[in-house]
């Protein structure tokens, strides 16, 4: 079955976006099934890759509008560190980056047969701050920015741009103390580490898109329910599918689409990084 992509992608102006967030280098191990209590099970496949929701958010943003994107985020000077800042740049994003004396986030990802996943991160997740010698002067001159991890200042110092948007996993605690206009934050309601009471936050977000994978989200504060896309070919690895639905929601808005528009982009990449393993 073959999907055509939202004519509103080919129509997309040349934006200057960036995530800030966090990296994490995956190891992803392909699985008859998830491993259960006292079983040896045998990895199919194996293969390494950087990724982290800010880095593939990134990726996808950068591939809809053909230009690189900046990801300000924080890495371990050690060897994974080097690895993601290589990989990433290969995969068209612009890094900036606070070097730590810590090491790298790593993780491992078990992808089943039938397409589901289980993740474990090992070790603590790096995220840039304010107080980073980070390009924090230049956040007016973006057109859209989507954050999945920095402190409440960091948060304060991206307003600055045009669009902002955030995922419930930069922190319920970080987003309430920032007290400033979340422009659309966007997590899974399934995911029990991305829930939050949105309307507990002051200033509100002027949207809370809850997204349910197959059976597609509700967006707040209209309780506008919205359907999720098919496909083009059969699922095979969901890792990443909620980064790249908000990478492409922050991309739509960002160039002023309308909320539809802006779903179903979203919609579209998501459905699409389930067709292959690994985010990319």
């Amino acid at each position: 079955m073959e999907i055509n992509a939202p004519k509103e992608i080919f129509n997309l102006p040349k934006l200057k976006l960036a995530v800030i967030g966090h990296i994490e280098w995956i190891t992803f191990l392909k699985v008859d099934q998830l491993p259960l209590a006292g079983e040896i099970s045998h990895a199919k496949e194996c293969f390494e890759e950087a990724a982290g929701g800010a880095a593939v958010a990134a990726v996808q943003m950068a591939r809809l509008i053909n230009e690189p994107v900046d990801l300000i985020t924080s890495l371990g000077k050690d060897y994974y560190g080097e690895k993601c800042y290589e990989r990433l740049t290969k995969l068209g994003l612009n890094l900036k980056v606070a070097w730590r004396e810590k090491p790298t986030r790593k993780g491992i990802s078990f992808i089943s047969k039938d397409g589901e996943r289980a993740i474990t991160v090992i070790g603590e997740r790096l995220q840039p701050i304010a107080s980073d010698n980070l390009p924090w002067s230049d956040m007016k001159n973006y057109d859209g920015i989507f954050v999945t991890a920095t402190d409440k200042e960091g948060i304060r110092l991206a307003r600055e741009t045009k669009f902002l948007s955030a995922t419930p996993r930069t922190g319920e605690n970080t987003l309430r103390e920032a007290k400033v206009k979340i422009n659309a934050l966007i997590g899974s309601a399934l995911d029990p580490g991305e829930k939050i009471n949105h309307q507990e936050l002051i200033p509100q977000p002027d949207l809370y898109i809850a997204t349910k994978g197959k059976s597609g989200g509700i967006i707040f504060p209209n309780n506008q329910n919205y359907k999720s896309i098919t496909p083009s070919s059969k699922e095979i690895d969901t890792y990443g599918c909620g980064d790249c639905f908000a990478g492409g929601v922050t991309t739509a808005l960002s160039a002023g689409l309308n909320l539809n528009q802006a779903i179903n982009i979203g919609a579209y990449c998501g459905a699409e990084c389930s067709t292959h393993y690994g985010p990319y």
